[in-house]
This record gives structure tokens, C-alpha cells and sequence, in this order.
């Protein structure tokens, strides 16, 4: 699990993330990311989630260069 300290907190109900868990993936996260609606884009945020255990609204909050973080992450998983 690696711990991804954003740049630029988030509020979600009220509460401040600065930081959230990724853990590596399964196929079966890549399964259940691939069964929703919309583009690549909607199924990674929905995949992020998962991985980091929050609601999608969570990671839709994101500053983009947080995002690229939890991006880099998940690409550091794959090597």
C-alpha cells in the first residue's frame, strides 16, 4: 500500500483529505472499474476509488496534479 500525500487537501462531507492509501491492484479491480458506464476516464477514477477505498466523488475532487500522482501510483504497480 502506498500513501499518497495531495498537494492540495480535499473536503469531503466535511472533512479534509490530505492524503490517501492506494493499494496494488487486482484483475478484479479492473473487472468491476470496466462494468460501469462512460470512457476511459469515468472507468480509471471509478478504478482509483476502489483502490484507495473512497467514493469516485472523492478522486473527481482532486487537484489534477494530485491526480497525476494517484496516476503515477498505479503506473509504479505495473513495473
Amino acid at each position: 500500500m502506498n500513501q499518497i500525500k495531495l498537494k492540495h487537501p480535499v473536503e469531503i462531507d466535511g472533512a479534509t483529505v490530505d492524503s490517501l492509501d492506494m493499494r496494488r491492484p487486482k484483475v478484479k479491480d479492473q473487472l468491476a472499474a470496466d462494468k460501469g458506464a462512460g470512457g476511459n476516464a469515468a472507468k480509471e477514477v471509478r478504478l482509483f476509488a476502489n483502490l484507495c477505498e473512497v467514493v469516485p466523488a472523492t478522486i473527481e475532487e482532486l487537484d489534477l496534479s494530485d491526480y497525476q500522482q494517484l496516476q503515477e501510483t498505479y503506473t509504479s504497480f505495473l513495473s
